[in-house]
Order: C-alpha cells, then structure tokens, then sequence
C-alpha cells in the first residue's frame, strides 16, 4: 500500500462521517505498534511526529524517516503528520523529508497574528501540494498544564478557515492534552455548531482524555481526526514495568519492548473500531 496524505484519509472519512485515528510516534516501537493495529482493524491512520518528538531524537530525520518507512511497509493507508509544529523551519524540513501533511501551531498568539503566520505557512504547503492544520482557541494541557475551559466561536473559527486557507481546524470544546484520566467533559452541541459552521475537517486534540462512549459521541457530531498520543504511552509503559517487573534479570531490550509494543497493538485497533475508522 503506498503512502498517502493525510487529506487523502480525512476526506473521505469527514464525508462519510467516520472518525480518523491519528497516533504520535516517540519512538519506533510506537510507529511498527501503530501500523500493526491499524492492519488489524483494516482502517487507515496516520503517524504523527511532534515537534517535541523531534526534539527529543536531537533531529527530525530519523525519527520521520522511520515513519515513513513503517507507512510504506503497511497494508492499509497509512499517512505521516508534523503535529504542532511552531517552526516555519521545522515545516520545511519535515516537507524536504517527505511528510504529506503539518499541523502548525499558532494558537497561542493573538488571532490576527495567528491567521496570519498560518495563512503563510498554508500558501508555502499548498505550493508543494501539502496539507495543514492549525488550531484555533488554545487547547489545555501542553506540558502538563491542564486548562480544559477554552472554547472555539464557530463564527470565528469559519472566518479563521476562510482567512488562512487550511485544510482542517483543531477546536477547543473540553479536552486537555496529557490527561491521564479519562473523565474530559465535552461540549457536544459546540462541536455539532462547528461542524455546521466551519467549511474544514475537525480535529480534537487532547483525545485521550475523553471517555470511550464521549469519543464516539463527538465522530456523530461531526469530528473527524482524532488525536491520541498519551493513551499510548499509558498502555505502553504500563506492559513495560510488568514486564521489567516480572523479569528483573532482563537486559534484552526485545524482551520487555516486545509485550509493550504489542499493548499498544491492540489499543491502536480497539480505538480504531470505537472511531468507525474502517
């Protein structure tokens, strides 16, 4: 199966009204881990690269190279995504690299300055026939602070859509990155308002917060792309102490990455049938 963009995934899936699993990659176990669960549930998802990964690697190449080589390697589509990226110069190297899609993060400037560093970045993508995401109305959480309470204006978030030109609009309605509970409360109608409002795909951002039955509930309202990085770390590092602790005597990485990375296998398919992404 050829890689794809990330258009070529939530497009269709915005039209149908499926939900579309978008997974971050901190190490390559996360990406194999990834494709294995997407394979399995026979859907499509994307593998998304953060500025902080990047950061953490000391460089994007290998760590998006290797995505990249997961997404070519798959059975099923399989898309790879700059997510919050704050660096034009991060944008044009991951495009040099090979990413079909970014997600550039403005959100905490003033709007006017946000839209336009995003209109920007928008017309340097769409000239190499990349697609972007930004955000709008700064979701809580980043760096573990927790402030669920912005909320994004549909009459604004149309207008922002129309003034930059992107491709799809993350939202503020109740999630927080980095939650390690799952109890996010959000606003539904909001999210039905902004569907009706804004001419993009919704993304949430902060998913793995939110409720199993709440996460559906916001596919049939109208998201599409759903984010979820800390879910996956949870469930990895969980395998991963179990392991360690039930074999103290390990020192062969495969041998306590291996249960960790098959974990993350399983929850990858499991929320991939939860979004109807298939």
């Amino acid at each position: 199966m050829p890689l794809v963009t990330t258009g070529e995934i939530v497009g269709p899936a915005a039209d149908a009204g499926r939900g579309v699993g978008a997974f971050n990659v901190i190490l390559l176990e996360h990406a194999t881990a990834i494709v294995a669960g997407a394979e399995a549930a026979g859907a499509p998802v994307v593998l998304q690269v953060s500025e902080n990964c990047v950061r953490y690697h000391g460089a994007a190449a290998p760590v998006i190279s290797a995505a990249l080589a997961a997404a070519r390697g798959a059975s099923v589509p399989v898309a790879v995504h700059l997510d919050h990226a704050t660096s034009a110069g991060l944008v044009r190297e991951a495009v040099g690299l090979g990413v079909g899609s970014v997600m550039f993060d403005a959100s905490t400037f003033p709007y006017a300055e946000n839209v336009t560093a995003t209109a920007e970045i928008v017309s340097w993508c769409h000239a190499r026939d990349v697609w972007v995401e930004a955000e709008l109305g700064e979701v809580g959480g980043k760096d573990g602070v927790h402030a669920p309470g912005a909320r994004t204006d549909p009459a604004e978030g149309a207008a922002y859509a129309a003034a930059t030109g992107v491709d799809a609009l993350a939202v503020a309605v109740g999630s927080s990155h980095a939650m390690l509970t799952r109890d996010a409360v959000l606003d539904l109608d909001l999210i039905g308002r902004l569907r009706a409002a804004v001419p993009v795909p919704l993304v949430l951002h902060g998913s793995s917060g939110v409720p199993d039955a709440t996460l559906a509930a916001a596919v049939s309202r109208g998201m599409t792309k759903i984010n979820i990085a800390t879910r996956l770390n949870e469930v990895f590092t969980g395998e991963l102490r179990a392991a360690l602790r039930d074999g103290p005597a390990r020192v062969d990485p495969r041998k306590y990455l291996k249960p960790a990375r098959t974990a993350v296998a399983a929850e990858v398919e499991r929320l991939l049938g939860l979004l109807g992404a298939a």
